[in-house]
Parts: structure tokens; sequence; C-alpha cells
């Protein structure tokens, strides 16, 4: 009996130690697919991961940017190269030429005013339209603009066609592109945004070329239905070409949501903010004067417009090269640089110049580095603020720069107060915004970088 119940307690051992190692046997392959299971999930999750930083990764290049950045350029070549007609308008509506001047002077004003100040509307606009369609109203309202232009007997008629509806246009159009162009470049922006804003500089160079003979053969009225067409068909193109990299998810904006004040916050976009309205006081008034200066010294009207051209050729390159520079010296070192050879061949050249030869070489240094500005503008706010409140940063900087706009009219008022040689208070007062400007810069570089030869 005692070996018998000693047998069965045998057996059910065994048996109770198979069962268990078939519940291992069995348990094992369970353990074995989850740690596949588990494994491929993650081979999985990396392959999405991948795509999703293939499609995060910034091109910086490809047929899609530089198509974008044409665009933006056309844009750029036709809206800031037309200009008010101040000669014929002078001599048709002016019985008093100084007053002509004044009135007139207030056309280019407004232009500016709408053009720097109405960047939070574009933005507000693109959140709930889109980019392509804000591109469009904007293309309306510059070829709109010039065309009614041309049916002006008034001055206020200017006002309102080439000043606000035209400006209104342009900003429309730039803010937005300004906004989309970034999105495509990363070490080659400076370049990128350089092409782009070189615009206006070709602008300044070709549309001279072609309103001047119209308006001698057509008259200011078709000069003004021709260039808002040409400006229609350039602006089209680039409605067609640019447009955000990733669709832009449309949420209506509040101004608030635009305009966020605690931008002010960061000490360096302060600074900036402050630099770029000096430097741009001082940008507009030898364009604006350096023609009547050259007629003051008996020079022909044909010299004055050579000037005029060989500034705005120069100045196409300047905005290249400053791109070019900024991608590899730093965007604010080389904005320091051209701002004081800018203010310094002001100070020395302009102010000694007495001769055609003189004023040329004047006007080639001037022109090619004085537009720094327009090509740094936004990689400058983009670097200090972030991706993500750079739009508002840059509405605040053009806003900012819309004091700027009045820097002739400053000049104007002391120079006919100081009683010194004509033209002498536009000189300086010039090349004294560009020096201060450049020591707002440098204190800019330090903030972001004490180390004098740091790449800022």
């Amino acid at each position: 009996m005692l070996f018998g119940k000693k047998r069965n307690g045998d057996e059910q051992s065994d048996v109770s130690q198979k069962q268990q190692s078939n519940n291992e046997d069995i348990i094992e392959p369970n353990v074995i697919n989850d740690d596949t299971s588990s494994a491929r999930s993650r081979t999985l999750s990396g392959i999405d991961q991948e795509k999703v930083d293939e499609e995060d990764k910034i091109p910086d290049g490809g047929l899609r940017s530089w198509l974008v950045v044409l665009g933006a350029f056309l844009m750029v070549v036709t809206s800031y190269g037309t200009s008010v007609m101040q000669d014929y308008y002078e001599r048709q509506w002016g019985n008093n030429l100084q007053e002509a001047q004044l009135k007139l002077s207030f056309v280019g004003t407004f232009c500016l005013v709408f053009a720097n100040g109405c960047g939070p509307i574009a933005q507000i606009m693109r959140s709930m339209w889109g980019t392509r369609l804000v591109l469009f109203v904007g293309t309306l309202f510059i070829g709109i603009g010039l065309i009614i232009a041309g049916f002006s007997n008034q001055f206020w008629h200017l006002y309102l066609t080439q000043g606000i509806l035209f400006g209104t246009g342009v900003s429309l159009m730039y803010v937005t592109i300004m906004a989309v162009a970034p999105q495509y470049f990363d070490k080659r922006r400076g370049l990128a945004l350089g092409l782009i804003a070189s615009g206006s500089g070709i602008g300044g160079l070709i549309m001279p070329f072609i309103m001047t003979p119209i308006n001698r053969s057509l008259g200011a009225a078709w000069t003004y239905r021709v260039v808002g067409f040409i400006c229609l068909g350039c602006d089209l193109v680039a409605c067609l070409l640019v447009n955000d990299r990733k669709p832009l998810i449309k949420q209506r904006k509040k101004i608030s949501d635009i305009i966020k004040l605690d931008v002010f916050k960061n000490k360096n976009f302060c600074i900036w903010c402050l630099g770029a309205m000096i430097q741009m006081f001082g940008y507009y008034i030898p364009f604006f004067f350096l023609p009547s200066y050259a007629t003051w010294l008996g020079l022909s009207a044909n010299d004055g417009s050579s000037l005029i051209a060989v500034s705005s050729a120069l100045n196409f390159v300047g905005r290249i090269l400053a791109g070019v520079l900024a991608d590899r010296f730093g965007l604010v070192n080389v904005n320091i640089i051209f701002l004081f050879i800018s203010g310094l061949c002001t100070l020395l050249i302009w102010t000694l110049a007495y001769s055609f030869g003189t004023l040329m070489v004047y006007s080639a240094v001037f022109g090619c580095f004085s537009g720094s500005y327009f090509s740094l503008v936004s990689p400058i706010t983009l670097n200090i603020l972030g991706s993500d409140r750079f739009p508002s940063g840059l509405s605040i900087v053009l806003i900012t720069n819309i004091v700027s706009v009045f820097g002739p009219n400053i000049a104007s008022a002391i120079d006919g107060g100081a009683g010194a040689e004509p033209y002498l208070a536009y000189k300086i007062f010039a090349g004294v915004s560009y020096i201060v400007a450049t020591f707002v810069m440098i204190w800019l570089k330090l903030s972001l970088n004490r180390k004098v030869f740091a790449k800022v």
C-alpha cells in the first residue's frame, strides 16, 4: 500500500512537471511574438519618422524653391520700380513749382505709408483666405490703382490711386511673399531673399526706360495704363508661382494674434527695430534729390537720370551681394559693414561732389551698399524671434519704418531753415543716419554674441 501510494505520487509529480513544461512551451511562442511585433512596430515607426523628417526638411533649393523666388522677384520689380511722373505733373498741374513738388511728394509718401502699414491686414487676410487669394487681391489693387491713376486730373486723385490703392496692393503682396519665401530656404536664405529684394533695383533701372518713351509719345495717362497692365501680367505670374511649402491651416486671426506686443520683451528685437528705422531715414534722400542736385550744379537732366540709373543698377548687385555675404559671414555683420560704407561715402564723397564724375562715383558706391536692409530685414527678424513670432515681428518692423518715410521731408525742413549751402543738410542728414545706424547694429551684434568675430 505504501509503495503503491508513493508510486501514484511520483506519477502525479511527473504529470505536473509535464504540464508545466507544456505551459512553458505554450508561453514561449507568445513572448517571441510580442518581441517580434514590437520590433516591427519600431521599424514602422522609424519609417514614419523618416517620412516626417523628410517632409519637415527645408529643401534649400530645387526647381519649386527657385520658382517662388522668381515670382517674388517679378512682383518686386514692377511694384517698387514704378514711380510718379513727377516732371510731367509739375508742368501740367503746377502753376507754382514748389507747391507742385510738395503736393506730388505726398503721392510717394502715401504709397510708402500704406505699403509699410498694411502688413497686419495682409496677415489676417492670409489666415482667412490663404496665400494665393491674398496675392490675387494685391495684384488687382496694384493693377487697378495704376490704371485708374491714368484718369487723374487732380492731386488727390493720385493720392487715392497710386498712393493708397497701389500702396495697399504692394503691402498685401510683399508681406505675403516675405512670409512664404523663407519656408523654402535655410543656408541659402540670405541669397534667396537678396535676389527678391534686388528686384526693386532692377525695377528702378528698367521701368523709367519703359515709362519715359510712352510718356513722350502717348502722355502720362496712357503711361499709367500701360504700366498697370505690365504689373498685372507680372503679378499674375507671381500668383501662380508663389505658394506655401506646406498647406496653410486657415483659421481667422485677430489683430491681437498678428501684432503680438510681447515681442518687445525681446531686447534684441527692440534694438533691431531702432536700427532698421534709423538706417532707412537716410536711404531715400540720395534717390530723391541727386537729380535736382545735379541740376543745381548746372548738369543736364540726362546726367541726373544717369546718376539714378547707375545707383539703381548697383543697388540690384548690392542686394544680392548682401544676401550672399550674409550666408557666409553673418546677417548682422554684413549689415554693419554695408551701413558704415554707405554713411562714410555720403559724408566724404557726396559732401565734396561738385562734378559729374564725382557724383557718378558716389552714385555707384552708395547704390551698391545702401540697400542691405531690404535683403536682410526678413532673415534678421526671423533669427531674432524664431519662426512662430516672425510674421508679427516683420509687421512691426515695417510699421515702425513708416516714420522713416518722412526722412526726406525732415531733411528738407532742416535745409530750408539752416541757411547753409543748398543740399548740405541733405548730405549730412543722410550720412549721419547711416553712421548712427551702424553703431546701433554694433550694439545688436554684441547683445547677440559678445565675441567680436562671431558669425551673427
